[in-house]
């Protein structure tokens, strides 16, 4: 099994899927434990968690932090609004889905997804 350092970037969310990211990497999940964790530069990821849809004030830094991020690497979209904008499609900040600005590997649906199905998926990428 491998590890996955994974940069975090908050496109424009609720913050719904930041409470249950938070709870990924607390006591009671701890996804430290299968070799996942988040750190805090692009440059000692592996991949990047996107969460919300991409807001106008978000696509030029989302896309920066991805082309930060060393190859290969993995996005990975959290939650139905980083998927298709959600309850915020067609608003007028939003540019779109996080898939609409960077290529995406991984999409976690839910609004918010449960950390298990977070844990699943990340759990998932590090067997690869």
């Amino acid at each position: 099994m491998g590890s996955l350092q994974l940069r975090h970037v908050d496109a424009g969310s609720c913050n719904g899927c930041e409470i249950e990211i938070a709870s990924v990497f607390g006591p009671v999940y701890d996804a430290e434990r299968f070799g996942t964790r988040l750190v805090a530069s692009p440059r000692h990821a592996d991949g990047v968690l996107v969460t919300g849809p991409v807001t106008r004030n978000m696509a030029v830094p989302l896309k920066k932090t991805v082309e930060a991020t060393p190859q290969p690497r993995v996005v990975i979209a959290v939650g139905d609004c980083a998927h298709d904008c959600g309850v915020f499609r067609g608003g007028y900040g939003v540019v779109g889905s996080v898939n609409d600005v960077v290529p995406v590997d991984v999409s976690i649906p839910g609004c918010p997804p449960h950390p298990t199905a977070i844990i699943e998926a990340l759990r998932g990428i590090t067997r690869r």
